[in-house]
């Protein structure tokens, strides 16, 4: 039968799917639109079960606040290859996403993906989009944040985000640079009360040893240790770490410029291909 143009225009835009594989699902289905989309859809699936078994280790992760900064979001889209990552579309559909994410705040990553968008579930949206762009694609990452006051902050090339609650709140240009400086410094909490038991003894156990490898005697080894864990608080924690524009104070104390008590409540930094 013939297939009209204006029929496989109206399928592409629907699916997004590829102008021939629209044609050819028309013609498969002697022109029923329903019935052609679904069979898209089947491709999509299919071809998503072919390349379960590839690394979509590209993609986007994106963050966001609420219209009243009370919460934020992130999330991350993978894909197989930078060139997809990098397409309005794929960067769209990771928005779309997120927007879901801020309006009704899911409990957890599968709630996410069992929400509707556009009238479908986000977990068959995505797989539909591995048959449409020829690649995997996975919602990997979703999490988020709620606080007195919120910022977002998404690196350039959209391959690293950060989230910071605040007690209460903060001026839209300090709270984007708390939020770069957690982008930048990669602090492994908020403060020292934040690190894990786990982290504390490794970093003992590493200064220990070094302190020994030294030559320094075996009584001053646990003093030592404690010395450099404070270094390391200093650096990785990110009240504690060094203002990076302006080293003359920390983060705490550039908060306290604007407010003693203002103070970070939460934290969330996710990277890709780190």
């Amino acid at each position: 039968m013939s297939i009209k143009a204006a029929d496989v225009a109206k399928l592409r835009k629907a699916t997004g799917a590829g102008m021939m594989d629209c044609k050819k699902a028309l013609v498969e289905t002697d022109g029923d639109f329903d019935k052609a989309v679904e069979e898209i859809r089947k491709k999509g699936m299919a071809i998503a079960n072919k390349r379960a078994d590839r690394e979509a280790t590209e993609g986007v992760v994106l963050a966001k606040v609420s219209e009243d900064k009370k919460s934020g979001a992130m999330i991350t889209l993978n894909c197989e290859t930078d060139f997809v990552a990098k397409n309005d579309s794929f960067v769209e559909f990771a928005g779309k996403i997120l927007d879901v994410a801020i309006a009704n705040k899911p409990a957890d990553l599968e709630a996410l993906k069992a929400m509707e968008l556009d009238g479908r579930k986000i977990e068959e949206l995505v797989t539909e989009q591995t048959g449409v762009i020829g690649e995997k694609i996975d919602l990997s990452f979703f999490d988020k944040v709620e606080a007195e006051s919120t910022v977002a902050y998404i690196h350039a090339g959209n391959k690293l985000a950060t989230l910071i609650g605040f007690n209460k709140d903060v001026d839209a240009q300090m709270g984007r640079d708390v939020a770069m400086q957690a982008a930048a410094m990669a602090p492994v909490a908020i403060d020292k009360d934040g690190v894990s038991e786990d982290i504390v003894a490794k970093e003992l156990e590493i200064a220990k040893e070094k302190a020994r490898l030294e030559g320094k005697p075996e009584q001053m080894l646990d003093k030592i240790a404690q010395g450099r864990l404070g270094k390391f608080f200093k650096e990785s924690t990110l009240l504690n770490q060094d203002f990076v524009k302006d080293g003359k104070m920390n983060v705490k104390q550039y908060l306290a410029t604007a407010d003693k008590d203002l103070t970070v409540t939460a934290m969330m930094r996710f990277t890709l291909n780190a």
